[in-house]
């Protein structure tokens, strides 16, 4: 049984990223789990109205939330109903990143669907602000779904990695399963100047082999010395799909979302983008 974890602040952008998680999970048994928090909601009401009365406006919010939750439940039963899935809904006076890792431990979450951009976000930026922070710091595998993207099945996706990384056997499990229903071709990606591997560097990439051992793989190396051009180039020639990275000290994913190098290079990543994090949970 997969466990899902889906935030919403209703938004189109979120309910787009509800519709993705629906369709590419459609032939799993899963537990889906649609979350709310209202803490910074409760914050910006305080300082609109200057108001001290912060018991009434926790209270309004979270009737707030628990309608429109309870409106969601109802169009998903609906529109997409699949007798594998099982619907819950969750409303939280909570910080949105504390409160995913939280259901994320509680629940034994696999993975978090998010949209990349919610109702506040900047549209000019990559990922808004509450998707980077969970990117940056949740524990457990997050996928993020571009504005306005049009669900397509994976196809073709992307893996860059440096080899480095003693990848997850559960999160890898997790790609796998996720893509080969589809047949997805899956290209990893070394990007590096030499072609030479080191012993823990095979040792990695066999391990890679055995666990996307029902997905087609495509070994590749990329000479380049920019990392993030190497990779977004390789997306728009190859028409990649999905990308994948792992989030974890001295990663690919680490240099672009710790060292500003979106900023600098003003990249609007267009489709679903796999953050695995590599991070200890207590389940594993």
């Amino acid at each position: 049984m997969r466990n899902i974890l889906i935030p919403t602040d209703f938004s189109d952008n979120a309910m787009n990223a509800i519709k993705f998680a629906l369709e590419l999970f459609k032939y799993d048994k899963s537990n889906i789990y649609f979350l709310h928090t209202y803490q910074d909601e409760v914050y910006r009401e305080i300082e609109l109205q200057k108001s001290d009365h912060i018991e009434t406006i926790i209270k309004d919010r979270q009737n707030h939330a628990d309608d429109h939750l309870n409106q969601l439940l109802q169009t998903v039963n609906k529109v997409w109903a699949n007798p594998r899935h099982q619907y819950h809904k969750i409303s939280s006076y909570n910080a949105l990143v504390d409160e995913i890792d939280l259901i994320s431990e509680g629940k034994d979450i696999d993975i978090v669907v998010m949209g990349t951009k919610g109702q506040t976000d900047d549209r000019s930026a990559t990922f808004g602000s509450n998707t980077l922070q969970v990117l940056k710091y949740v524990s457990c595998p997050v996928l993020s779904i571009p504005a306005n993207y049009t669900y397509t099945q994976p196809k073709h996706i992307a893996f860059p990695t440096n080899y480095l990384i003693p990848y997850k056997r559960r999160e890898l499990k997790l790609l796998c399963e996720m893509a080969s229903p589809y047949r997805a071709i899956i290209d990893i990606l070394y990007i590096s100047s030499s072609d030479k591997l080191s012993r823990r560097q095979d040792d990695n990439k066999r391990f890679l082999s055995e666990e996307l051992c029902k997905n087609k793989l495509n070994f590749k190396t990329i000479a380049s010395k920019s990392i993030v051009n190497a990779i977004f180039t390789y997306i728009k020639e190859h028409e990649v799909d999905m990308l994948v990275m792992v989030n974890t000290r001295h990663s690919f994913l680490e240099d672009i979302l710790f060292k500003s190098t979106i900023d600098e290079m003003s990249l609007h990543l267009d489709i679903p983008f796999l953050a695995m994090q590599n991070i200890k949970r207590t389940s594993a």
